[in-house]
């Protein structure tokens, strides 16, 4: 019957040495998967701070395009009225033709020496065949067949 206790705590034991190491081995796991779900909830909160950042840029430049066109608006309104009140619209009209008038005289001149579009192909003699021909390039054979 000793024997029997004896051997009844000697199982005790083992069992409790390997219920212990089979515990840690089981820790380790779990201590590396609570590692990993940190990881990714930081990284979560890197990605929301970075999308945040991008959406702060682009509602920032918005806004400042924005001023910059009413700004560009208010500067060209601001100069039309100028014009209008400082500028002889008469004086200014006659010299704007007289300006377009002098521009055509001098642009035909240059049209003179210039040539419309071809719509064939240059030959260097006139006997020859163009390029265009429908026989161009061929030999006597494939021009009879």
């Amino acid at each position: 019957m000793t024997n029997l206790i004896l051997a009844a705590i000697a199982a005790l034991i083992v069992g409790i040495v390997i219920g212990v190491l089979v515990g840690r081995s089981g820790q380790g796991s779990t201590l590396r998967q609570r590692r990993a779900e940190q990881q990714i909830e930081e990284m979560r909160n890197e990605y929301t701070r970075y999308q945040a950042q991008v959406n702060e840029h682009f509602m920032e430049s918005a806004h400042l395009l924005r001023r910059f066109n009413d700004t560009y608006r208010d500067v060209n309104q601001h100069m039309a009225r100028g014009a209008n009140r400082l500028c002889n619209d008469e004086d200014w009209l006659l010299e704007l033709e007289k300006e377009n008038a002098r521009a055509r005289l001098e642009g035909s001149g240059e049209n003179e020496g210039t040539e419309p579009p071809r719509d064939y192909a240059p030959k260097s003699d006139p006997k020859e065949k163009g390029t265009l021909a429908e026989d161009f390039g061929l030999t006597e054979k494939e021009q009879k067949a």
